[in-house]
């Protein structure tokens, strides 16, 4: 059955912003796993402020008999926005997000579509990096090991629920549930600030594994084409930074204590650091920058210990210092624009 012959059973809605170099091919991936999976489906490219050709790209996908897609544009806004903007477009009753950089598995779909129908409702991905990214491209693999190196050593279907949320690794990069429950979802984690410096999953995430659970399953995976340049990388860092801090101040007092601490950190070590010098012990001043050092290469050292590839280890080891900086501006950022949430109590969805 073709995408024109009825009704949408599936609706996914991708955010973009200057995806050009990637779309066919993510789109290409999505295509094959709707068809395996027999599915009726439509595609909503929602173009955040492009500055490419995005849209001479996506031309020749408006009528495909598979994977139709219809685009939505918008000012730059960032991905909170742009997928709150596809669900609005979206006409079928389960929605999956999915990033422009990522290829669904081509039996995806298949693989768990029976099971949506009887009752499992929301569906995160499990992701893998792209084995040929370059060496920068390989940098999160050792935090994310760091967090969750006990499931990712083994890699199985688990529910992810108030209780257990921080044990596995979840997002929104590929993400499945009925359209009326992302909704809730998406007001719960309406942003009261820029949207730009919101984060797009972790918030979301929580109040969904909390309200309904959330099914991982490596039968429902992709692959995540990752940043390639430093440049790339670095000027995202500092967002991340920002990102981090929304994702976790204000959800309980250890954490918002935590992100203090972080920001406030490296301004203490440099008073500490001058103090030393001016007392006349650099000695001691260049011990502390050395045990700094050294605890900066533990999550490397604990990754390789964890049979982690030797190229992801080296990707950490070599960015972890640049990474740094960005990074804890980010965070400095996000103690100031959101400070409000380190004292705010939870709320419930928007009616």
């Amino acid at each position: 059955m073709s995408s024109t012959d009825a009704s949408p059973e599936l609706s996914v809605v991708i955010p973009s912003y200057d995806s050009a170099p990637w779309l066919p091919s993510t789109l290409a991936a999505l295509k094959v796993a709707i068809e395996r999976a027999g599915l009726v489906a439509e595609v909503i490219v929602v173009d955040d402020g492009s500055t490419d050709d995005t849209l001479t790209v996506l031309r020749p996908w408006h009528d495909d008999t598979v994977a139709p897609v219809s685009v939505v544009s918008q000012d730059n806004a960032g991905r909170f926005a742009a997928r709150r903007a596809g669900l609005r477009a979206a006409s079928a009753p389960t929605i999956m997000l999915l990033d422009s950089r990522v290829l669904i598995g081509p039996d995806s779909l298949a693989s768990i579509w029976g099971e949506v129908g009887d009752g499992v409702r929301v569906w995160n991905a499990h992701i893998e990096t792209d084995p040929a990214a370059p060496l920068v491209g390989r940098f999160w693999d050792v935090p994310t090991r760091l967090f969750w190196g006990e499931y990712l050593r083994r890699p199985r279907a688990m529910t992810l629920t108030a209780d257990n949320f921080d044990t596995a690794p979840k997002g929104t990069t590929l993400l499945l549930a009925p359209a009326s429950l992302l909704g809730d979802a998406f007001r719960f984690a309406a942003p009261t600030v820029s949207s730009p410096l919101v984060s797009d999953d972790t918030k979301l995430l929580r109040w969904v594994a909390e309200n309904h659970g959330i099914r991982i399953d490596p039968r429902f995976s992709a692959i995540y084409r990752p940043r390639t340049t430093v440049r790339g990388f670095l000027r995202h860092a500092r967002d991340r930074g920002t990102l981090f801090v929304d994702s976790y101040a204000g959800t309980s007092p250890a954490r918002s204590a935590i992100l203090i601490g972080l920001a406030a950190a490296p301004v203490a070590l440099v008073v500490l650091l001058g103090t030393l010098i001016l007392r006349g012990r650099a000695p001691l001043a260049l011990a502390v920058v050395a045990s700094g050092g050294l605890a900066v290469a533990i999550p490397g050292v604990i990754a390789a210990a964890q049979r982690a590839p030797r190229r992801s280890v080296l990707a950490y080891l070599a960015y972890v210092l640049p990474f740094a900086g960005p990074f804890w501006a980010g965070i400095v950022r996000g103690v100031v624009v959101h400070r409000s949430a380190f004292s705010s109590a939870p709320k419930e969805p928007n009616p």
